[in-house]
């Protein structure tokens, strides 16, 4: 397979920017793509909702390094600051994934989350969108709000709006 360096995001208020960033990754696999997704602020893993994607592995491997189920935003100051360590734990996963090239694709999920929390600057998210392109790895992000300075850094906005009746 055909290497290449393509940063997408996929973003705003709307439902549907994990599932999405998902079905990218499961539509690569079909094209020979190993996928790995990290997610973030999300809580840990739910391992019932889990199963029918771990048959995908190993070809598709999700992780979540944060320990308490709790969403991020629910949790108290100090188990935010615990939160806060588990997720820098998950970015160092996501950055030795790029340095070893583990897969073709990586999904960043809710790292724009992390970033409009201030658990990482910009500079260090711009710093890991270029080692994905030194290392030619797609890589996917997703997060509710965008910040338009990434726009010199990214290929690719996708936005999402839910609209209720």
């Amino acid at each position: 397979m055909m290497k290449e360096s393509m940063i997408q995001v996929i973003c705003g208020p709307g439902k549907g920017k994990s599932t999405s960033a998902m079905g990218r990754g499961i539509s690569a696999l079909a094209k020979g793509s190993n996928v790995i997704m990290v997610q973030f602020l999300k809580g840990s893993l739910d391992m019932d909702n889990m199963e029918i994607l771990k048959r995908l592995e190993p070809e598709f491997k999700i992780f979540r390094f944060e320990k308490t189920p709790v969403f991020f935003d629910q949790l108290s100051e100090e188990e935010k600051d615990e939160a806060r360590i588990c997720i820098r734990n998950g970015l160092n996963f996501a950055k030795k994934v790029l340095v070893t090239g583990e897969c073709d694709i990586l999904i960043l999920d809710e790292i724009l989350g992390i970033l409009d929390e201030g658990v990482i600057t910009q500079d260090e998210l711009c710093a890991l969108i270029g080692q994905a392109r030194q290392a030619e790895i797609r890589l996917i992000l997703t997060g509710n709000v965008y910040p338009d300075s990434l726009d010199a850094y990214v290929d690719e906005v996708t936005k999402l709006q839910t609209r209720y009746e």
